[in-house]
């Protein structure tokens, strides 16, 4: 390999800024490894070189970080790392300098990873392998944009509505979307898609991961990819896949979505991997950290140190008790909301970021870091919160100022409205804000309620499906969770049936409305206002194709939900107790009024044998702290008739909404509330 012998072009810098930072003599590189005993920097012309046109070494400084000033290199200068280092598996060191490493810092990544030949090669005294052209590489980059005057909506708690979202499956098949922005972060800031979002009354937009991604070998040989892109390389750059270049275009193209978005008035909110990376587990590929410091960047087992602890089912753990790792963390998430100007992030597995060297989770070190951060502390921040391990399940665990999926309120509102018995209570509680999990001092805005999300079943197949059909995927239907609370209505998957058809309209419109009324931030999954369908795929995270794009061809039955759905949200956004800051916990408000008034059929009020009766599966709610509300649900296959509670029977009532197609109707004895529907009214005044 050529070195480079022109030492005048070389300097050491007395301050490093880790990765590749350009400056008014050159650019300055700089990476962290602790364990290496020598680094080279590779440069190379372009993406399709065969060999690097220099190899220059980095002199090692304080605190494990290697650097080198190259004087005369610009922005788009391409580039990767060898590292040498011991080969002991046993101790956590797999260094090789045969690997071409990213660095964890590039703001840019271009070029496709290549699986026809192994891309590790970590065993002592294997031949030379020609593994550049099969490596992508790091880019320089530092370019300005012109932000203008782009500001964060700021939108508050009590207001947000988020849409959960893919860059390229929103907008493949949406028609008047420019055929060049398809499937690209400029779709998403296109007219049409933003109209779409207002119209449902959405503020924030969460991405599903954009940060660079490859695809696992596995997928590769079976002609699959990760389309979702819970695998993440790098941490910095954001995923050429949805750009019209590789070489920076990227990240110019992702602040023109953001510009657009916010302007609309809309949030972005990221989905970010920072509990595994994609080297897997000590078989998979060598990328990037495990080639730079192994035993520093990932948990490995105490007891067999060539292992890699597993509590994300990816392979490995981001090991974010170690100072630099956590830094990187802290310096992508900066980097993102200063630069990139998002909103907020969302954290994947959230509690396997939590894990120490043994595995316990001990502390919440990496979040109290982010809430005492003076510019990521203002950012909306939510959690999934748990991971595949023991005692990684934390629902309503993680510190005030942190916001969490709520899967047991998706859960419980699928099994109301399906008609399983002993259900009502929890109902109950979930429509309250979930003070169970969260508390009087949290609930209900802690909560991120959602009835579907990317995943498992879409809304369409939660009343259409009651097994999982993954063959696709090509693991034999064994991936993908098993129990998802669904029901088919009578036949599995597709039908023509009307009664069915009716009856699977009728549940979808009442999560629906569950969803837009109960307390606390809902979450609405991308395409479930237009009844999108995976035709039973509950785990889709390799299917990128037009099956499972959004498509933007209604029909009718489609239509009319999607116009229920905007309706819906509609009427949560007109009624200041839908998105209140406290949660119904049926205490008084005055001498003789409680927050909250749950009734029975007959308007007695419920007592505790009707909160444990398992065949009840209608509910009465009036709400008195703030509007004056009705909301009466009723998850039985027959139709019910409610009587006022005595104090409500002197008012006359309008509905705001129901969510069956038949118009609701109330007397001056009864309302009368059709099966598995659920309808909200309001006092006429005078």
């Amino acid at each position: 390999m050529p070195v480079m012998t022109d030492t005048s072009r070389i300097e050491s810098p007395c301050k490093p800024q880790l990765g590749a930072s350009v400056t008014p003599a050159g650019v300055n590189f700089a990476v962290f490894s602790a364990h290496a005993t020598n680094i080279d920097l590779c440069l190379f012309h372009s993406t399709d070189d065969r060999t690097e046109i220099s190899r220059i070494p980095l002199q090692k400084g304080g605190e494990n970080i290697w650097q080198v000033l190259v004087n005369g290199l610009r922005p788009g200068q391409l580039y990767a790392y060898r590292a040498n280092g011991p080969y002991a598996p046993a101790d956590g060191h797999c260094f090789n300098s045969e690997n071409l490493l990213l660095d964890p810092y590039a703001r840019a990544i271009t070029g496709e990873f290549c699986w026809r030949e192994p891309p590790q090669a970590r065993i002592e005294g294997v031949g030379e392998r020609d593994l550049i052209p099969a490596s992508p590489k790091s880019v320089v980059y530092s370019e300005p944009f012109g932000w203008g005057n782009d500001r964060s909506p700021c939108v508050p708690w009590s207001d947000t509505v988020i849409y959960e979202c893919h860059v390229k499956g929103m907008t493949m098949k949406h028609l008047e979307v420019p055929p060049e922005y398809r499937g690209r972060y400029l779709g998403l800031g296109t007219a049409s898609i933003i109209e779409h979002l207002k119209l449902l009354g959405v503020t924030t937009l969460e991405l599903l991961p954009i940060q660079h991604r490859v695809s696992e070998p596995a997928l590769n040989v079976r002609g699959l990819t990760n389309y979702w892109g819970y695998n993440t390389i790098g941490f910095f750059a954001p995923d050429p896949r949805f750009a019209s270049g590789s070489t920076g275009q990227q990240i110019v193209e992702f602040k023109q979505m953001v510009k657009a978005l916010h302007a609309a008035g809309i949030e972005v909110v990221l989905d970010v991997v920072y509990n595994h990376t994609a080297e897997s587990d000590a078989d998979g590929p060598t990328l990037s950290f495990r080639g730079l410091d192994n035993a520093n960047y990932y948990l490995l087992d105490p007891d067999d140190r060539t292992r890699c602890l597993n509590f994300t089912g990816c392979g490995n753990t981001l090991k974010l008790t170690h100072p630099h790792v956590r830094q990187m963390v802290l310096d992508s998430l900066r980097y993102w909301a200063s630069e990139m100007h998002v909103d907020g992030f969302r954290f994947d597995l959230a509690s396997a970021m939590l894990r120490h060297p043994d595995g316990a989770i001990k502390e919440y070190a990496i979040f109290a870091d982010i809430l005492d951060d003076p510019v990521l502390s203002k950012l909306k921040l939510i959690v999934e919160p748990w991971d595949t391990g023991s005692f990684g399940y934390r629902l309503g665990g993680f510190p005030p100022g942190i916001r969490e999926w709520n899967d047991c309120y998706r859960d419980c509102v699928r099994r109301f409205w399906h008609g399983e018995n002993g259900t009502l209570a929890e109902f109950a509680t979930r429509l309250s804000g979930s003070d169970d999990f969260f508390g009087p001092g949290r609930a209900p805005l802690a909560s991120i309620n959602f009835v579907c999300s990317h995943d498992g079943f879409t809304l369409a197949d939660v009343v259409s499906y009651e097994h999982k059909h993954n063959g696709a995927n090509g693991e034999r239907n064994a991936d993908g969770a098993n129990k998802n609370h669904s029901q088919n209505m009578g036949v599995e998957g597709p039908t023509t049936d009307l009664q069915i058809l009716n009856d699977r309209e009728r549940v979808k419109r009442a999560m629906m409305a569950t969803l837009a009324w109960s307390l606390g931030v809902p979450m609405i999954c991308m395409g479930d206002e237009m009844g999108r369908t995976q035709l039973g795929n509950n785990n889709a995270y390799c299917q990128d194709g037009p099956g499972f794009w959004v498509n933007w061809s209604l029909d009718e039955t489609q239509r009319t939900f999607l116009e229920f759905t905007r309706r819906v949200f509609a009427v949560r956004h007109s009624q200041e107790t839908l998105h209140r800051e406290t949660a119904y916990v049926g205490q008084s408000i005055s001498d003789t009024t409680k927050d909250v008034l749950w009734f029975r059929n007959d308007g007695a009020e419920m007592t505790i044998d009707d909160w444990h009766d398992a065949n009840r599966h209608t509910l009465g709610m009036a709400t008195f702290d703030g509007s004056l509300l009705l909301m009466l649900a009723n998850a039985s296959p027959n139709a019910a008739s409610f009587q006022l509670p005595a104090d409500l029977a002197e008012y006359r009532w309008k509905a705001l909404l129901s969510s069956s197609d038949i118009a609701p109707i109330a007397s001056d004895s009864a309302f009368h509330v059709p099966p598995r529907t659920i309808s909200l009214w309001t006092p006429i005044t005078a």
